[in-house]
Parts: C-alpha cells; structure tokens; sequence
C-alpha cells in the first residue's frame, strides 16, 4: 500500500488591507532605533498601520550596569533627550512625539551633532513649535517616572535582554528588526509583510546574526 505525505497548506500572506495596530520603542540617541524607525515611516505610507511611537531609554537600560568609560558617558548624556520628548508628550500629547523625534534624530544622526546636545534639543523644539522652556526637562527627574513607565511597557513585552528599538504589532514585540541601512520601497515593505507573519507564529522568539556594517545613514 503506497501512502501520500501530506503537504502543509502554504500560509497565507497579510492582509494588506487589514489595520494592524504597531507600536514602536525608541531612545532618540541610538542610531539603530533612528534607521528603524525610518524604514517604519516608509511602511506607513503604503500599509495600513495605526502606529504609536513611545520612548524607552538606554540611560535606563544600562543602570547598575559595569560600563565602559566612555559609553557612561553617553548614558549620563541619553537622559536629555528620552526626558524632553516626554516632557513634550505629557504637555501637548502623544501626536507631538513622532515629528520632535524627526526633528531630534535628523540632526543627531545624518546631521552628525551628538557633541551639540542643548543645540539640537532647542532647534528642534522650535521646528515642532513647542516651548523652548521644555529644554529645561532635560536636567531635571521631573518625569522620570513618566520615562520608566513608557520603558517598562516595552521590557515587559520583550524582556530585559534587548536595547532600542522594540516593535509592536497587535501586542507581540521583538526588539529590532535592526538594519542597514534602512530599506526603501518594495524592499521595506516585503520586510514588513515578513514581520507580520512572525508574530502569528506562536513560540517564535529570535533570530540574529553578527552585524558585520555599522550604521549607514542616509
């Protein structure tokens, strides 16, 4: 009696007309997060996503962490930005931290003006047309608890593990997808599509290689 093996149904593609609520992590100092979040722009103009941008923050991450040197000091210098951007949420809502984030990371990142924190963070703020006096949250804990609260929903769904950024869509996170650079077009989108699918497999966890490129970014 001969016997035919059965074939497992090809699975199904996303829906590309389907809202999917994404949900995305950043520290506005981390170049990694920055090339994510620009291929995540790119997916929103062409998928239909209701997406939430959040801040997390390496400063927090790393506390009680043995350190070296100089990457303390850009810990101690990560606090300014993570706490002006919450400032400016909590004051005028959530609809004003994508655009300051924009206004943030073009100029640390392409721009090259990590060494021009309080520059940066002034300019910025004016470009969004948010008070200057937010600068002021960049020295104070004021709203750290505020900063802790929006970091611990992103560890809480992907571990301790992990760094910036994390990604959310309909409630599974990953941290990453981490790249470079950021792919464009059909390149972004077929990324996209893949993550989707991952986050309906139940009990998929990682994948990950050895980067081999630092950050590109153009």
């Amino acid at each position: 009696m001969t016997t035919t093996a059965s074939v497992p149904s090809q699975a199904a593609a996303p829906d590309a007309e389907a809202t999917v609520r994404a949900d995305f992590w950043f520290d506005p100092l981390c170049p990694w997060a920055w090339m994510t979040s620009r291929w995540m722009t790119e997916v929103e103009q062409h998928r239909p996503v209701d997406l939430h941008w959040h801040v997390m923050s390496l400063a927090v991450l790393n506390e009680g962490r043995e350190l070296p040197e100089d990457y303390r000091r850009l810990m101690d210098e990560a606090w300014g930005p993570v706490r002006v951007v919450t400032a400016a949420r909590l004051a005028h809502g959530e609809e004003v931290v994508k655009p300051l984030y924009d206004a943030i990371g073009t100029r640390l990142h392409p721009g090259g003006r990590r060494e021009e924190m309080r520059e940066v963070l002034a300019e910025s703020l004016a470009e969004v047309g948010l008070p200057a006096a937010l600068l002021e949250a960049a020295d104070t804990d004021a709203h750290d608890d505020e900063l802790r609260a929006s970091h611990q929903r992103a560890i809480d769904l992907v571990g301790d593990e992990v760094g910036t950024p994390v990604v959310a869509i309909d409630g599974v996170a990953y941290f990453g997808p981490v790249m470079t650079p950021a792919p464009k077009g059909e390149d972004a989108l077929r990324l996209w599509d893949g993550l989707v699918l991952m986050t309906q497999v139940p009990g998929f966890y990682e994948l990950k290689r050895t980067r081999t490129q630092g950050p590109v970014l153009d």
